[in-house]
């Protein structure tokens, strides 16, 4: 089975990088697969869980927003922010959705709601990258 160099990378660190077989992401247009030999492409990413088919096992990382790049062989992820399930703190997750949530209740200007909705769905993307493994 072919495969391709995939990377996640951050501000900080390199999360990932290994030969994969399939990698599927959320764009801002909607779901994408890629696969090898997949055509060149640069499209924005939502928050949402990056699935990872490697050796017909799957893996889920939460990549919070940023970029996917696809090259001919080679897809590079420059993520705002990425975690691997088990660097996930599910308490510290769920303290962090609760205190999105209490701040989307109240009454706010339109940045600190935008704020708080960017909390909340970086909360519940680490809640469902660790629920999936």
């Amino acid at each position: 089975m072919s495969t391709f160099l995939l990377e996640i990378v951050t501000p900080e660190r390199k999360v990932y990088a290994e030969q994969v077989s399939m990698v599927i992401v959320k764009g801002v247009e909607g779901e994408l697969g890629i696969l090898p030999n997949h055509i060149p492409l640069v499209t924005p990413l939502k928050i949402a869980p990056v699935t990872i088919k490697k050796d017909r096992k799957e893996q889920v990382i939460a990549v919070n927003g940023g970029f996917i790049e696809v090259r001919k062989d080679k897809v590079v992820i420059l993520a705002e922010s990425a975690e691997l399930p088990a660097d996930i703190d599910i308490e510290r997750a769920q303290a962090a959705k609760q205190r999105a949530e209490q701040r989307l209740s109240g009454k706010r200007d339109e940045f600190d709601f935008r704020r708080a909705e960017m909390s909340l769905q970086r909360a519940i993307n680490r809640l469902d990258a660790k629920h999936r493994v």
